[in-house]
């Protein structure tokens, strides 16, 4: 059961990653593309960061419980 949780949390750590990689090219781009999409993408990486966290939590309690 951990490994399901390991593998989404590697995942989802990787998803966030190029999110942010995305957000950080969007401010360095500017204009009219920053203003447009850089609170969105920023909101994002926000929501999945949460959801990273929460699966990276259910690891370490699996991995705790020896299953």
């Amino acid at each position: 059961m951990s490994g399901i949780f390991f593998y989404a949390a590697v995942a989802a750590c990787f998803i966030v990653l190029a999110v942010l990689v995305t957000g950080v090219l969007v401010f360095a781009r500017g204009g009219e593309t920053n203003r447009k999409w850089a609170n969105k993408i920023m909101r994002l990486r926000v929501v999945l960061q949460f959801v990273a966290i929460i699966l990276v939590l259910l690891v370490v309690y699996f991995a705790r419980q020896g299953n």
